[in-house]
């Protein structure tokens, strides 16, 4: 029997590929979520980790079991809901950032809604700058988006790398300024890049601004330039660019986060929104890993 609190730890560490951040997340002391997983290993038999001084990876064990652990989880939270019987319903206002639209973000959302069918799902597609506006705002009660310092608010989905991509044929002339293809202000990873660019001296010029990621990434397609991406979601038909080749400055890191909306005020009854809010929460958690793989 594998247990359900060992199967999340693992997907907290699986996807953050980070004890300590999977403690953070699942807000436990670091030697808990190393006694989970060490007693998830000892049931399964194998190791689901390697670890050593340059980080946290998966084995092919480890692998086999993201899978299992998602359709335990999954199956353990609907047998709790029809026993408990409780039906969530209402509406939930969730937003996310476009960097997911060509993701497997539908098929999680598409779960949920056959799950809660009487949950009313209000999706907003947008900037993560504009997100973190909405949800400061109060019109969001839920939202997926990257967050622009490490230390900042959020729960930690997965960590990712910055990196400059373009077509397979596009080749830079150092000499000559950057054609950036980027999401217009407020983006995120548009104020990086500028911010890094601007940092090393490299001269750059916007070559195409859409605030629709199918824009920018038809306009990298066509070699008009190049643009900032996370590297575990670059959409079919472009790749990483060699930075010191065309001497383009490293971008760093990138975290993706879940942000919930501002809590009752004076010790009130939880929302339906917010329950709501929690459960979707959830199965982003629990799913989290495919997020990681962009749509052929």
């Amino acid at each position: 029997m594998f247990e359900p609190v060992q199967l999340r730890t693992f997907l907290a560490v699986a996807q953050t590929l980070s004890f300590t951040q999977a403690a953070k997340r699942l807000d436990l002391r670091q030697s808990t979520v190393s006694q989970h997983v060490r007693r998830l290993e000892d049931a399964a038999g194998c190791r689901l980790f390697v670890r050593d001084t340059h980080g946290v990876d998966l084995t092919e064990d480890g692998e086999a079991m993201l899978g299992f652990a998602r359709t335990i989880l999954a199956a353990n939270e609907r047998a709790v809901g029809f026993f408990a019987g409780t039906r969530l319903r209402g509406r939930l206002r969730f937003g996310v950032s476009e960097d997911f639209v060509l993701t497997r973000l539908p098929e999680i959302l598409s779960a949920f809604r056959r799950e809660h069918p009487e949950v009313d799902l209000e999706l907003t597609v947008e900037l993560s700058g504009t997100l973190h506006r909405m949800l400061d705002a109060g019109q969001l009660d839920l939202c997926l988006a990257k967050r622009s310092a490490p230390d900042g608010a959020g729960q930690l989905v997965f960590r990712d790398t910055l990196v400059w991509i373009g077509s397979e044929r596009m080749r830079l002339d150092p000499r000559r300024p950057v054609p950036l293809i980027a999401f217009p202000a407020p983006g995120i990873t548009r104020a990086r890049a500028l911010e890094v660019l601007e940092r090393h001296g490299r001269d750059w010029r916007v070559a195409c601004t859409s605030a629709s990621l199918s824009g920018l990434v038809a306009a990298a397609r066509a070699g008009l330039g190049v643009m900032a991406h996370a590297r575990s979601l670059v959409p079919a038909g472009l790749v990483p660019l060699p930075s010191r080749a065309a001497n383009l400055p490293e971008l760093g890191g990138v975290d993706f986060v879940l942000l919930h909306g501002r809590a009752p005020r004076g010790g009130r009854p939880r929302g339906a929104a917010q329950e709501a809010a929690d459960a979707l929460s959830r199965s982003l958690l629990a799913a989290g890993d495919t997020l990681h793989r962009p749509l052929p």
